[in-house]
């Protein structure tokens, strides 16, 4: 596409100067040095792209409270855990599975159609590095269906925001996930950010249930 664009500049160029025929051979002499020229600034763009993406994932670990390891192995820990279950074809073909990783706390959620098959998700994920602990939510159940997968989602969106509205809860130290309207909390809090987020969690609609798997700080 790039290419096709710089060709079409070419010919521009060509008809604007007239002052040699418009062939093939005139048309590449343009490209080349049209690429020659672009090249520099196509280089400048990526690197502007990779400097602003690395300083907001900088940024994103300096304010966590997880240690900036920690946060790398929590990556790591879904990274492989997803890796694992899709490679483990009696588990992907059965399962709906999400798996969120918070200092090494490791929650799976989601539906798979038989208790050997969930405790199959547990052993693979007991056997990933850096993990401490595995709350196996997993529902013996047909994979879900999308709407009910949209509505967990739109439940997650609105605590979040509702969460952001909350004074003294900062919603970056709490991890949402929703599963068949139960939501998970997870994060590094003190008791009263913990009540405070529960409490708005559950004045919101949609939500069947509240599960705490917060790690105390002092």
């Amino acid at each position: 596409m790039l290419f096709n664009l710089i060709k079409s500049v070419a010919k521009r160029v060509i008809a604007r100067d007239n002052k040699q025929p418009i062939n093939q051979e005139t048309i590449m002499s343009k490209f080349k040095y049209l690429l020659i020229a672009l090249v520099p600034i196509i280089f400048l763009q990526a690197c502007a792209t990779a400097v602003v993406t690395g300083a907001a994932t900088g940024a994103s670990i300096a304010y966590d409270r997880r240690t900036a390891g920690s946060v790398i192995d929590d990556q790591g820990i879904e990274f492989k855990a997803a890796l694992a279950i899709y490679n483990d074809k009696e588990i992907y073909n059965q399962s709906h599975i999400n798996v969120t990783s918070y200092n090494g706390i490791v929650l799976v959620t989601g539906e798979t159609l038989t208790e050997s098959l969930k405790q199959k998700v547990n052993s693979v994920v007991k056997n990933i590095p850096k993990v401490r602990r595995i709350h196996n939510e997993l529902i013996i159940a047909a994979p879900s269906a999308l709407p009910s997968r949209s509505s967990d989602a739109w439940i997650t969106s609105k605590i979040k925001t509702k969460l952001a509205a909350e004074q003294n809860v900062d919603p970056f130290y709490i991890k949402v996930v929703t599963e068949h309207g139960i939501v998970y909390l997870m994060g590094i809090v003190n008791k009263t950010e913990a009540d405070r987020a529960v409490r708005v969690v559950t004045q919101s609609a949609g939500v069947q249930r509240v599960v705490k798997l917060f790690e105390y700080s002092k």
